[in-house]
C-alpha cells in the first residue's frame, strides 16, 4: 500500500479507516475486520464517542500476537471545548486512556472553532468563544508541547483554510504536519492542496465518498463521469474515488463498518487511473461542500461561513 512519509521518514497509509459515524457496537467489529484485512490506519476522535471500543479491538489484535503497535498509524482529534492550553493534556490523555495507547501517531486540532470548557455542541453564542478570546496560537503551543513528551509522534489541524494555516505556520515553533479536510471531486480544493504540498504539510481527505444526509447515496456514487470510469475498469465508483484521492497524493479515509465494503475500498489502492481519466474528474470540481460547518452559525456567535473558511459566503 502508498503511505505518505513525513519528514522524519514515519510513513502514514495513504488509505485509512474513519470511524466517524461509526456506531458503538459496530466500531469494534469494524475495526476488527479491518485490521485483519490489512488496514494499519485508523483515524479517530475524542468526540466520536466510540474510541474506547476501538481501543478494546486494539488490544485484542495486539494480544493475539500478529500485530505490533508501530505497525500502526493511529491519528485523534483535540475537540473544541478543550483549546485552552491546560486542557490540552488532559484531553489526549483521556483519548490514550480510551484506546489503551502510551502514545499517537498524530493528534489534529478538529477545528478552528473554541466552546467554553465542558460545552460538546453549543447551542447558544455564549456557549462558544471568539478565536481572539482563544487563540488558535495558543492551543498549538500546548500541542507542542505533547510532541516534547513523547506523547505524540505528529501533530497537525483539520477544517484549517490555507489562511489559518498560513497564521498558524508563522507563529509554530513545530509547522502542522496534517491538515485533514473534506475533499472528494465535488470539492477539491486546488488552492488549499498547493499550499499544504509547498510547505511539507499532508492533506488528509475526509468524506471521500461524500457525506449525503442520512439515509440518502451521496450523488458522486452516481455521477456519470466516475461510473463510466469505473464501468472501464470493472470496479466501483467508490474504488475509483478514493483511487483518485491518492493519486492527488493525499490520503483518504472512507468509513465502514461491513467487511465487504472494507476490503472493497482496501481494494481501491490497487487501482490505476489514466491521465485522461485524472483529467475528466478534475473538471468534476464545483466547490460543493457536504459538511459546510453552518452548525457552528449561531445568533450572536463568532462564527459563520465566511469567516470559517476564510472566503466570501458561496466561495469554494
Amino acid at each position: 500500500m502508498s503511505s505518505l512519509v513525513f519528514a522524519n521518514g514515519d510513513p502514514m497509509a495513504s488509505l485509512g479507516l474513519g470511524t466517524w459515524k461509526a456506531a458503538p457496537g459496530e466500531v469494534g467489529a469494524a475495526v476488527t475486520a479491518a485490521l485483519e484485512l490489512g488496514y494499519r490506519h485508523l483515524d479517530c476522535a475524542s468526540i466520536y464517542g466510540n474510541e474506547a471500543e476501538i481501543g478494546a479491538s486494539l488490544e485484542r489484535a495486539c494480544a493475539a500476537g500478529g500485530l505490533q503497535r508501530d505497525q500502526l498509524w493511529i491519528t485523534s482529534k483535540l475537540w473544541n471545548d478543550c483549546h485552552a492550553p491546560e486542557d490540552v493534556r488532559p484531553a489526549l490523555e483521556r483519548s490514550l486512556a480510551d484506546l489503551g495507547l502510551a502514545t499517537l501517531d498524530l493528534y489534529l486540532i478538529h477545528w478552528p472553532v473554541a466552546h467554553r470548557h465542558g460545552v460538546m455542541m453549543p447551542k447558544e453564542a455564549p456557549d462558544q468563544l471568539s478565536l481572539e478570546q482563544r487563540p488558535i496560537a495558543a492551543t498549538w503551543s500546548a500541542m507542542e508541547k505533547l510532541v516534547r513528551a513523547g506523547l505524540v509522534r505528529h501533530i497537525g489541524v483539520s477544517n484549517f483554510s490555507q489562511a489559518k494555516l498560513a497564521a498558524l505556520l508563522a507563529e509554530a515553533d513545530l509547522a502542522p504536519e496534517v491538515n485533514q479536510v473534506e475533499r472528494h471531486p465535488y470539492l477539491q480544493q486546488p488552492e488549499l492542496l498547493a499550499f499544504c504540498q509547498a510547505n511539507a504539510i499532508q492533506l488528509t481527505a475526509y468524506a471521500p465518498l461524500g457525506s449525503p444526509p442520512a439515509g440518502a447515496t451521496s450523488p458522486l456514487l452516481g455521477d456519470p463521469v466516475i461510473s463510466t470510469i469505473a464501468a472501464t475498469h470493472s470496479t466501483s465508483a467508490a474504488q475509483v474515488l478514493l483511487a483518485w484521492g491518492i493519486a492527488c497524493g493525499t490520503a483518504v479515509i472512507p468509513k465502514s463498518v461491513h467487511p465487504q465494503r472494507l476490503a472493497a475500498n482496501l481494494a481501491a489502492t490497487q487501482l490505476s487511473l489514466g491521465a485522461s481519466e485524472l483529467a475528466q474528474i478534475t473538471a468534476l470540481d464545483r466547490g460543493e461542500r457536504f459538511i459546510d460547518g453552518s452548525f457552528w452559525e449561531l445568533p450572536g456567535g463568532p462564527y459563520n461561513l465566511a469567516n470559517l473558511w476564510d472566503e466570501p459566503i458561496g466561495g469554494a
